[in-house]
């Protein structure tokens, strides 16, 4: 009887995990790479995705949803608040030292600014059309936006008036921007996906000041960068490569092969490529002046983008389960209800 007892309560313990919603921890999945899948937060909820955003002071997931941005706490999961009225969002900025954010629109060719505390929309500046990766600038002070189609870079002064402010003056790129990175130290460097380069513009003079090369790989878009060593990490589509360049003169140090539709790069420690194939790359410096996969962890299909806790050293990746495609050459389609955040985190022995 006690025997039995004791089963019925081991069952019971099972069920109740696997009902309440929250996936698990999966030990199991931590495989002999320095990462490993720790678990999956089902958030549900309509639109589609780009940019996800990391705020690792109040551990929140900032996630462009189309229409709207959900603010998520980062170990459940939950719904910390909606930030409505955008009509087809890429990307969100944070500025703590203003209190505000910032959320890229490129249908609209604005970017909404809201509350951080509050996450109340203040208002709307006008920037140009598809407006997409959207950063902060430390050492010019300014959030600085990319639109893709316009070909432009604009400074924004976190400090504008939302009801009647306007944005700075452009700054022509002479290609089409996709992401980018800021030293701190007053370059900025952006993926031109169309013209196969990375430019590098003074955020002093506001200018276009170098044109690199991204040879061997093509159609740059990821961007990332370890500022100690003035390296950047930038991923290609068409060829399938992870560059990485020096921030000094653009001269390529490696290039490592990664999957299929890569979307976005991160560096902490380790140098991370993600791709909507459904494989995360893990590269490091092996030796000085040496790169190379180390891993290549196996995700979901559709978690191209992602950002890194730096405090925590954890990757938070957004997708969705996907209706079978009758036609490759389509794009997928989201599952209704299907969203997820897959959380990657450093194996620990």
């Amino acid at each position: 009887m006690r025997k039995i007892m004791s089963s019925l309560f081991t069952l019971s313990l099972v069920v109740l995990v696997a009902s309440s919603g929250q996936a698990q921890p999966n030990p199991a999945a931590r495989g002999g790479g320095p990462y490993y899948l720790f678990q999956t937060l089902h958030i549900g909820g309509e639109g589609g995705w780009d940019y996800v955003t990391v705020d690792p002071e109040r551990r929140l997931l900032y996630v462009p949803r189309t229409t709207h941005t959900m603010v998520l706490d980062a170990a459940s999961g939950k719904i910390v608040a909606d930030i409505p009225g955008q009509e087809r969002n890429h990307g969100v900025a944070l500025v703590p030292s203003s209190g505000r954010g910032f959320i890229s629109d490129g249908k609209d060719a604005s970017v909404t600014i809201f509350d951080l505390k509050t996450y109340k929309v203040l208002g709307k500046v006008k920037a140009d059309v598809d407006a997409d990766g959207i950063i902060y600038d430390p050492a010019s002070g300014k959030v600085i936006v990319v639109c893709g189609d316009a070909g432009v870079m604009i400074p924004i002064s976190p400090g504008v008036d939302p009801k009647a402010g306007k944005a700075d003056a452009a700054v022509p790129l002479g290609g089409k921007p996709e992401f980018l990175a800021a030293d701190g130290r007053g370059k900025v460097y952006i993926n031109l996906v169309d013209k196969n380069e990375v430019a590098v513009v003074d955020t002093q003079t506001m200018k276009v000041i170098a044109r690199w090369p991204t040879a061997p790989g093509g159609a740059p878009v990821g961007m990332s960068m370890d500022g100690e060593r003035h390296r950047l990490f930038i991923g290609c589509r068409n060829p399938q490569k992870l560059i990485v360049m020096s921030a000094e003169n653009g001269k390529i140090l490696a290039d490592l092969p990664i999957g299929a539709g890569v979307d976005a790069t991160r560096f902490d420690g380790y140098i991370f490529a993600s791709c909507r194939d459904g494989s995360l790359a893990v590269a490091r410096e092996t030796s000085p002046g040496q790169f190379q996969i180390v891993q290549t962890l196996e995700t979901p299909p559709g978690a191209r983008t992602m950002d890194v806790d730096p405090k925590t050293h954890t990757l938070y990746l957004p997708t969705a389960e996907f209706e079978p495609q009758t036609d490759a050459r389509s794009r997928p389609v989201p599952k209704p209800g299907s969203f997820m955040i897959l959380v990657v985190a450093p194996t620990r022995k």
